[in-house]
């Protein structure tokens, strides 16, 4: 049986032939689209379907036998259910007329406990976006504040840092100001006592001079006084 034959065999208990077509794409495009996306379809009593990956392995050619690799590859896989088995292997007898008796789906079964229609594979991305969202607003704010106080503490040290450089300049420049002027006054007075010697060495050879001068005049006075004298006599 082919698409078009199971589309006429459900054609009259769904009211017409575009209907039934349009029931069977359905749900064959919702089966694909479920097993694309990694999720289980799981229909009880019928089977599920499910995507199964194959590692990489080595084959063989059947035209030359020659070794091939074989890359490593997702493929569908469909088991049959237990119903499906039981009425196949004819240890349950399939009922002339109606439909199968299957056991009615549990809640979330479809699927294996996964969302496999649009609506809920949309929502399940819609929230995933969105908690991603929050999470990397969330970090950017947090590495922002981060960013903002490592910003604020570098410049009060880079602060603290200009004004001890600033007093220990300061500091600095007043002591060797200090030292300069320590330097400086013993100079001056060294040089204010050389030059008060130098005075003193000039005016005792003048005050001896006329000591001398006066001591002379006086020796000649007495001597011509004594001549004068014995003259007399």
């Amino acid at each position: 049986m082919n698409k078009a034959q199971l589309v006429e065999a459900i054609a009259d208990k769904l009211g017409g032939r575009q209907q039934a077509a349009d029931a069977v794409d359905a749900v064959l495009d919702a089966i694909v689209r479920a097993v694309v996306a990694g999720d289980r379809v799981s229909v009880t009593g019928f089977g599920s379907f499910e995507k199964v990956d194959r590692p990489a392995r080595y084959a063989r050619n059947p035209q030359t036998g020659e070794r091939v690799r074989v890359k490593k590859t997702s493929v569908p896989r469909f088991r049959a259910g237990q119903g499906f088995k039981d009425l196949v292997s004819g240890s349950k007898k399939l009922p002339k007329g109606g439909e199968v008796s299957v056991k009615k789906a549990p809640k979330g079964s479809l699927s294996g406990g996964k969302a496999t229609t649009k609506a809920a594979a949309k929502k399940a991305t819609a929230k995933k976006t969105t908690a991603k969202k929050a999470t990397t607003a969330a970090t950017a704010k947090k590495a922002a504040a981060k960013k903002t106080t490592t910003a604020k503490k570098t410049t009060a040290a880079a602060k603290k840092t200009t004004a001890k450089k600033t007093t220990t300049a300061k500091k600095t420049t007043a002591a060797a100001k200090k030292t300069v002027a320590k330097k400086a006054a013993p100079a001056k007075k060294a040089t204010t006592a050389a030059t008060a010697k130098k005075a003193a060495a000039k005016k005792a050879p003048a005050k001896k001079a006329t000591a001398t001068k006066a001591t002379t005049r006086k020796t000649t006075a007495r001597k011509t006084t004594a001549k004068k004298t014995a003259a007399k006599k």
